[in-house]
């Protein structure tokens, strides 16, 4: 049995043990007719809705404001300021209330997308007084994809920001590809504006956390730990399973994974876009891995004083090695940019001093600034023949020669010159 097989084969394994888990607790029978089947009836809420182009189904979720989804105050919400989104997403959402803000995600019939891929359940957060609110447009068969779709419009028509985690790559473009293919327009055109947690949260936490999964920063941000969720690889299985079975008890777990993402999404949306928007005071930022992602990106948006700061505060904050030395190698080139050389002189003899990656490429610099701007060859091709006693290459051995041939041509005694 080969790799592929081996793999299907713990895929469908797992798929049984969920079935198991679910077959007592939600007895059904063959649906015979093959009329699509009342989920209802099967353990999960909701109701039949009815379109001008057919029916499917919904169910919502409700987590009152008084509730905590691990650290996160689901109340506070409701209370974040209406230009949150502002700075990270560089000035183009609008400042409108959080109460028009849309929480989309996806639970789809595949992983890689593609024109045969449908989005069999659609879940949209949103923010009320009353707390959050998750409302859930499933389809129990291929052909009530289009009253899905109808009622989805229907439903964003009032919300002015999209909020997505990963949406402007895989959950967007797959809902737009159905519209089109149902002969249909898509509803994100008229929005004002599409936020894409998944940018800001890697910027602030991927040199902090192996994975910036959803999953991985709603544990390890917020401190929530679920207990029997389905993995995401399983999904488009379990739905495969109901189209077959017309068991709708296995697909619970799915309706409550999808909504546990969207109020995670929203929580997390509450923090990420805080960091962004004063980044240099923001009480968040502690560990020196994050103050290090945010100095990186205030230094992309133009602001280098400011970004100096940061990275300093991120090494005086603590970093692990690898990261330590690539930031005290980024600050030196800083430093020289906004004319600080005395800093920069400084932070590459660091560097010079001990060994780490950019070691040679201090020295080399070193070399540089005793030949350019300290008009001082014989200091240069000290540190040049320091480097070439940790890595002989030929671009040092061209320097040293160089700068030999410029001593001697500036020096009429070229023989007491101990260098020489």
């Amino acid at each position: 049995m080969n790799d592929l097989q081996e793999q299907l084969q713990a895929l469908r394994e797992r798929v049984a043990r969920v079935n198991q888990r679910f077959s007592e607790k939600y007895k059904t029978s063959e649906n015979v007719s093959g009329d699509a089947p009342d989920p209802h009836e099967h353990g999960l809420s909701g109701q039949q809705v009815d379109t001008e182009h057919g029916s499917h189904w919904e169910s919502e979720m409700f987590y009152a404001s008084h509730r905590r989804h691990g650290s996160a105050d689901v109340g506070a919400l409701a209370d974040l300021p209406h230009d949150l989104l502002g700075a990270i997403s560089e000035g183009a959402a609008p400042a409108v209330p959080p109460s028009e803000w849309a929480f989309l995600d996806t639970e789809t019939t595949g992983l890689a997308g593609g024109t045969g891929t449908c989005a069999f359940l659609v879940g949209v957060g949103r923010i009320t007084p009353e707390g959050f609110r998750v409302r859930q447009f499933f389809m129990r068969d291929y052909g009530e994809e289009a009253s899905l779709l109808a009622a989805l419009s229907e439903h964003l028509a009032p919300f002015r920001v999209l909020i997505t985690y990963n949406g402007r790559t895989f959950d967007q473009p797959l809902l737009e590809t159905r519209y089109r293919m149902n002969r249909t327009r898509p509803p994100f055109a008229r929005m004002d504006h599409h936020v894409d947690l998944l940018y800001g949260a890697r910027r602030l936490w991927k040199l902090r956390f192996e994975s910036c999964r959803l999953v991985e920063l709603e544990t390890q941000v917020l401190g929530y730990e679920r207990v029997g969720d389905v993995p995401g690889s399983m999904i488009p299985a379990l739905y495969f399973d109901y189209i077959r079975t017309r068991r709708a008890g296995p697909l619970q777990p799915v309706f409550e994974h999808n909504a546990l993402d969207i109020l995670t999404l929203a929580c997390l949306t509450g923090i990420v876009p805080q960091v962004f928007q004063n980044p240099a005071e923001a009480p968040l930022l502690r560990h020196g891995a994050e103050i290090l992602g945010m100095a990186r990106w205030v230094l992309q948006t133009g602001d280098a004083a400011e970004a100096r700061t940061l990275f300093e505060r991120a090494v005086n904050s603590g970093l692990p090695d690898p990261l330590l030395f690539r930031t005290l190698w980024e600050m030196t080139a800083l430093d020289r940019k906004l004319g600080e050389h005395e800093k920069a002189l400084a932070g590459l003899t660091d560097l010079a001093g001990s060994p780490n990656p950019y070691r040679i490429r201090a020295l080399e610099e070193l070399a540089k600034h005793e030949e350019h701007r300290g008009k001082n060859p014989a200091r240069a091709l000290e540190w040049t023949r320091t480097a070439l006693g940790h890595e002989d290459t030929p671009e040092l051995r061209h320097r040293e020669q160089r700068l030999l041939r410029r001593l001697q041509k500036s020096r009429s005694t070229a023989g007491d010159d101990p260098l020489l």
